[in-house]
């Protein structure tokens, strides 16, 4: 046997080098019943094939069988898949990724950073500075001003720079975990689950709906195949695939419908989709919807420090020309203008804490994509989703079993002291016989056994994992046999909607009977059912009596929060079944009911909770499920969706809201907590109408027909266990462990990032307001601004990179989920900022400018000194205003302070660079020495912030923005 199998593989690789063109100098081996081949070949051979559509190569190769024996592989048992066999392949074919581009560097992010016109103004100013002051004092004490606002520029630009390549560098981690999707293989005759990455040419790759095809392959078995081609050709209409038309399968396409096995002939850069791969640079730097309204915020800011700039150039040089500035000698001066880099700092904050939140939520278990989607989390007012796997354990367990008849049949260790021989025994030979068909051929599911004594091993779905369990427990279903036994001519895969899937087996002995299985949603089912078999396995006419009566034991299961599948078959004539058809179709009609299976899927024990705080912070859950509405409507009960005092909440099924009018539509789709039946198309329905009634809405999704629903959501959350590629690659947020409460985080991190953005908007307004308007007022009135430009540049330092630090790092708290959602309309600078941010700065002005005029004579101090301690005072300020803007409404501003240690650093750090700016960069900064009672009064006069921020609060202020608030005041 080996040597036949050498001499086969041998003519097969010679026959390859035809089409050749790069050398396979590996060993492969499968098994020990496999020879080793070391001969010269090449690889090409396979990798055109997909590649270039070279059908009638593969046709010449011998087909699929022959090219899997040419790469030691077997559609049944897949390749070993041993260490030493993996790493073969590997050198021979390649692994299956592609070289990404390069990322940006750290230069270009600091020439991007450079772009900015504020900080280009700022370096002619320094370039002018320098030369003037050189031409002026010489080159040994000439060059301070304008090389100090050449460091103070680089600062800028470097931290700027710093966060936002650490920034790409953390989104291109975040793209490898997106990437690195798990796909189904066969190696060592047991299926396994293994990253898209470590595919091997020679593998045996299962294919289900919603799957991304791994890499290039040749169709094996399967049935129903259809491709998604149009990530590659544009082409939106579905490809059948199949072994006699179309056989080739390129990676990167979606599986749409069908399920199929392929076996790998191409990875990596060998792909046309590695190869475009390759090509594609992944931009992160699109800019999230808080970041374009930030960008107006800092266009406005900017302007208005340009205005500012402006007058004071205007009246100083007016009053130069008029001789009335005068320099330390009494002599007329001209004193430069300063400006200030304001545009840095607020899209460094958004970065910062969107940043700081897409890490942290993958802590929580919220993997995020898009960016923006951190942000609109905050606003969501309307949450539609999934049940199962999101709302319950998605742990499924079979607990109730119904023969046709309508006789239920105890299930062993259910505690009634049946067993499993109790269960197999009670049901009648031919119903226990069709019952093994039912289950174990048509599902996507398998079941394994590695030897006598070996634990049974299943996969596949939940639903398929439970059922499958429960047959070979309890009903003592033999997997290999039935494959043995039977033949599978067709199969209808199930898809949601659909909610059934169907199979047509023929025997492969004795009369080659041939049979229709079907499964699914029990009315469904049920509705196609005219006979049924009694617990003696004879078949009965299902009159309306005894359809009543198993419609009520559906309904007994569903008020149990059981999800009820309905098992039924049909014996098909040979010259019935459609065999020799090119495409046989299942028959549906005419069924006989084999009976009911009731399964049970608990509520996570965290989604009670989890649905409350939604309802608190003025957040609509929805339920839209496929279960039929009595499940729907007790699981709903269960998690708190539905409560007793909701008379106005509605349970409806899909059909019925599709049928409303859409006057009718938008009427009711705010009081709609449950839809059961649903289909892709009713969830993409609801949302459409939630947004026109101006809801955010956020949709949680699994299945390959929920993309739509995702795409149209302003926020689509993807299950991360049970969701299909495709359900990832349309949403937003993957939830990596399928729960709802970490939807809940996710949004509670939204409000986070919106509120920490809130705060240090009013920190910075603060500063900017105070900033301008003393040195406009001291500069009309006396021509000398008491900040100077290097201070200037100090302050916007401290402002926008530690007080981004500090302020928009804070971790969630439980107040954020007690709040309304914000609208989309809400202004991002509220009543309550305005309030806070004003009486800072107004304090802060009156303060400055008494320094300003009145200092020397109150203190007894020099100039020199007098501009020192208002430099001072105005940096501890902000220092002090930082606690105030940790909250914006509540009154305790130092609650969860010591949690959070990155703050109480940044303002550590600060007080001490501020100590070194005054104490010891007296040249750079521009100031003179201060003593301890002069530190004293600075820091003395700063702390007045506190008790201002407190007495503020309890000013209370209308919940009406102030433009529409202006706007009725026109009116009147």
């Amino acid at each position: 046997m080996p040597h036949k199998r050498w001499r086969m593989a041998l003519t097969i690789i010679y026959t390859c080098r035809a089409f050749a063109k790069k050398h396979l100098s590996a060993v492969l081996l499968r098994s020990p019943s496999y020879v080793a081949i070391d001969v010269p070949a090449r690889k090409s051979s396979f990798a055109c094939l997909v590649k270039e559509k070279q059908y009638d190569s593969l046709q010449r190769l011998g087909g699929a069988a022959a090219i899997a024996a040419a790469l030691l592989s077997d559609a049944e048992h897949g390749i070993a898949g041993d260490p030493s066999d993996l790493r073969r392949r590997r050198e021979a074919f390649g692994s299956n990724t592609y070289p990404k581009p390069k990322p940006k560097s750290f230069f270009v992010h600091v020439v991007d950073a450079l772009g900015d016109v504020f900080l280009l103004v700022l370096v002619a100013c320094a370039a002018v500075s320098l030369g003037f002051g050189i031409k002026e004092h010489g080159i040994k004490s000439g060059w301070y001003d304008g090389a100090s606002i050449f460091l103070a520029v680089f600062l800028v630009v470097a931290v700027s720079a710093f966060s936002n390549h650490r920034q790409s560098q953390r989104f291109d981690r975040l793209a490898g975990e997106c990437d690195n999707i798990d796909v189904t293989v066969v190696r060592d005759s047991r299926r396994s689950e293994v990253s898209i990455f470590d595919i091997m040419v020679g593998d045996v790759v299962i294919l289900k709906i919603g799957d991304q095809v791994p890499a290039d392959g040749v169709f094996l078995a399967g049935h129903s195949l259809q491709l998604d081609e149009s990530s590659m050709t544009g082409e939106s209409d579905p490809v059948y695939v199949g072994a006699d038309e179309n056989p080739l399968l390129s990676s990167g396409a979606k599986v749409v419908d069908g399920y199929a096995s392929m076996l790998v002939t191409a990875v990596g850069t060998d792909t046309a989709w590695g190869e475009m791969m390759g090509t594609i640079t992944r931009e992160t730097t699109e800019p999230t919807p808080l970041q374009e309204r930030l960008s107006g915020l800092t266009s406005s800011i900017g302007k208005a420090g340009i205005a500012v700039a402006v007058l004071v150039f205007a009246v100083l040089l007016t009053r130069y020309f008029t001789g009335n500035t005068e320099d330390e000698n009494g002599q007329p001066e001209f004193d430069k203008r300063h400006v200030s880099a304001n545009s840095v700092g607020l899209p460094l904050a958004v970065t910062l804490t969107l940043a700081f939140s897409m890490k942290r939520m993958m802590q929580d278990n919220a993997l995020v994509r898009t960016l923006s989607a951190c942000e609109t989390m905050g606003s969501v007012t309307a949450v539609c989703t999934d049940k199962t796997g999101t709302l319950t354990l998605n742990q499924m367990k079979v607990t109730q079993f119904w023969i046709g008849g309508g006789e239920q049949i105890e299930i062993g260790g259910s505690g009634k002291g049946t067993t499993a021989a109790d269960t197999a025994t009670a049901i009648a030979g031919t119903v226990l016989g069709l019952f093994h068909q039912g289950v174990g051929l048509n599902t996507t599911g398998s079941v394994y056994k590695a030897g006598p004594l070996s634990e049974l091993e299943i996969s596949g779905s939940p639903t398929e994992k439970a059922l499958l369990c429960w047959a070979a427990a309890e009903l003592k279903m033999d997997a290999e046999e039935l494959k043995k036994s039977y033949k599978v001519i067709h199969v209808e895969a199930f898809n949601s909607e659909k909610k059934r899937s169907g199979v047509l087996i023929k025997e492969n002995y004795g009369r080659g009977t041939v049979i229709a299985h079907w499964k699914g949603a029990a009315e469904m089912i049920m509705a196609r059912c005219v006979k049924y078999f009694d617990s003696n396995g004879m078949i009965q006419e299902l009159g309306i009596d005894q359809r009543v009566k198993s419609e009520q034991v559906i309904k007994g299961m569903a008020a149990s929060s059981l999800r009820c599948i309905a098992f039924a078959c049909k014996q098909i004539e040979a010259k019935d079944s459609g065999i020799q058809a090119e495409a046989p179709k299942l028959e549906d009609d005419g069924l006989v009911l084999l009976g009911l299976v009731g399964l049970k899927d608990p509520c996570r024990p965290e989604v009670k909770s989890a649905i409350r705080s939604c309802r608190d912070a003025g957040v609509a859950v929805k339920m839209i499920t496929g279960d039929n509405i009595f499940t729907a409507r007790a699981i709903a009960k269960e998690c708190g969706i539905i409560q007793d005092d909701d008379y106005d909440g509605l349970v409806i099924e899909g059909q019925e809201f599709r049928n409303y009018s859409a006057e009718e539509r938008m009427e009711r789709v705010d009081r709609i907590r449950v839809m059961a039946r649903s289909s892709p198309f009713d969830k993409l329905l609801v949302v459409q109408c939630l947004k026109q009634k101006g809801h955010v809405v956020a949709v949680t999704g699994d299945g390959t027909n929920d993309a739509p629903a995702l795409k149209e959501a302003d926020v689509g959350l993807s299950m991360g266990i049970q969701g299909t590629e495709v359900a990832k690659e349309s949403s937003d947020i993957i939830i990596l462990d399928d729960n709802f409460d970490t939807v809940v985080t996710v949004m509670r991190w939204g409000r986070c990032v919106y509120n920490n953005i809130q705060k240090f908007i009013q920190f910075q307004l603060t500063v900017n307001i105070a900033a301008l308007v003393i040195n406009f007022v001291a500069a009309v009135s006396s021509g000398k601004v008491p900040l100077t430009t290097v201070q200037l540049l100090w302050v916007n330092l401290i402002m926008d990179t530690m007080g981004a630090l500090a302020l928009a790092t804070d971790r969630p708290t439980k107040e954020l989920m007690k709040k309304p959602p914000v609208g989309r309309t809400e202004p991002l600078i509220s009543n309550v900022m305005w309030r806070n941010l004003l009486a800072q700065a107004v304090f802060q002005v009156a303060v400055l400018l008494i320094f300003q005029f009145a200092g020397q004579a109150i203190f007894g101090v020099s100039e020199k000194i007098n501009n020192t301690l208002i430099f001072n005072t105005f940096v501890l300020c902000q220092v002090f205003n930082e606690f105030n803007s940790r909250k914006l409404e509540k009154k305790n501003v130092f609650e969860g302070i010591l949690t959070n240690k990155l703050f109480l650093g940044i303002i550590g750090v600060t007080i001490v660079l501020q100590v070194i700016m005054v104490e010891l960069l007296t040249r750079f900064a521009d100031t003179q020495r201060l003593n301890w009672g002069q530190w004293g009064i600075c820091v003395g006069i700063a702390a007045i912030s506190w008790p201002i921020g407190w007495i503020v609060k309890c000013v209370p202020v209308s919940s009406t923005p102030v433009h529409q608030l202006l706007t009725r005041c026109k009116a009147f």
